[in-house]
């Protein structure tokens, strides 16, 4: 074989080979896959062209060109830590979680340069001016306001990057190491505090109760001892007035015997030998009292008629003849 056949074949797979490349050249810069929840930003000669939704797409060579793919799909972005100045002047050290979704694929290609790093920005600033309007205690406290202050802030002004920002999430809220030991040190004494109070209650409730319990047995002690004199002043009454009543049939039954006997010696006085009786009687009596004088006492009284037992017995005599006739 002569070197111009061998340079003809050269040629022939040179032609053929550079044939091959424009075809696969031509084919890879005009045909273009979007997968799915993605969309493609084309531009015709520097020019926004067109955005391609999933699926097949051809694109003119060399006139075409793909610029970006956009994810659709919501993304969670970490915002990095930063110290934050509150309002009681404690630098805490805060880092977040934003989470954003490209709504408008033109607006986030040619609305800002990098509108992840002007989220982490708008974030990190958005964060700074709400943590510096908060004390300390408030930072801990009211998380769910921060993060809708932050949304807010960084969603009005994400709208002209084509990003819709849907929440944001502190991860992490670190004080100072002092402050971390005060708080625990203040949290021991509310719990020391809650505990001696738990402590009062109860002992107060429980000399309440004792009180209570005083008072109420004192007051039914009060009430047994009333109700008992009552009815032993009853009981007392009662007696007295059956006593009362016996005492009265009794004087009534002695009266009644005395009148009998009164009744009786009159009768016996009218009758024969009745004067005769009382006389006996009469001077019996007399010396009989007589007698029991110096039983009494050591001194005697004696009257001066002592031996004229008859002049008294005649005297008493007609004293009782006397009775009759009046009555």
């Amino acid at each position: 074989m002569n070197v111009e056949a061998l340079n003809s074949i050269i040629i022939q797979y040179g032609v053929l080979i550079a044939f091959i490349f424009c075809i696969v050249i031509f084919v890879k810069s005009s045909i273009k896959i979007i997968p799915q929840e993605r969309v493609g930003i084309v531009e015709r000669l520097g020019k926004f062209h067109s955005a391609l939704n999933p699926g097949l797409h051809i694109l003119v060579p060399f006139v075409d060109r793909l610029v970006v793919i956009h994810d659709m799909r919501e993304v969670p972005m970490v915002v990095p830590e930063q110290v934050c100045i509150t309002k009681d002047n404690t630098q805490l050290a805060i880092d977040g979680v934003v989470y954003f979704q490209i709504s408008d694929a033109k607006l986030a290609t040619y609305g800002t340069n990098n509108f992840v790093a002007a989220i982490v920005q708008l974030s990190q600033t958005t964060l700074r001016s709400v943590i510096g309007k908060m004390e300390l205690d408030k930072t801990f406290e009211e998380r769910d306001e921060i993060n809708k202050h932050v949304v807010a802030a960084v969603d009005q002004a994400s709208l002209n990057w084509g990003v819709k920002v849907l929440r944001y999430e502190l991860k992490n809220i670190q004080p100072p190491q002092h402050i971390l030991n005060a708080m625990q040190e203040q949290i021991t004494a509310e719990r020391e505090k809650r505990a001696k109070i738990a402590r009062s209650e109860g002992d107060r409730q429980e000399k309440i109760n004792l009180a209570e319990g005083d008072t109420m047995s004192t007051i039914r002690r009060s009430e047994g001892d009333k109700q008992s004199a009552i009815n032993k002043a009853i009981g007392e009454a009662e007696a007295m007035k059956t006593k009362a009543q016996g005492e009265a049939q009794a004087i009534l039954a002695i009266a009644e015997a005395n009148a009998g006997a009164i009744k009786l010696i009159a009768d016996a006085i009218c009758n024969e030998n009745g004067e005769l009786a009382v006389n006996q009687k009469l001077a019996a009596q007399y010396i009989e009292q007589f007698g029991n004088l110096a039983k009494v006492g050591n001194t005697i009284i004696l009257p001066q008629n002592l031996t004229d037992i008859a002049g008294v017995v005649t005297t008493a005599l007609a004293a009782v003849k006397q009775s009759p006739t009046k009555s």
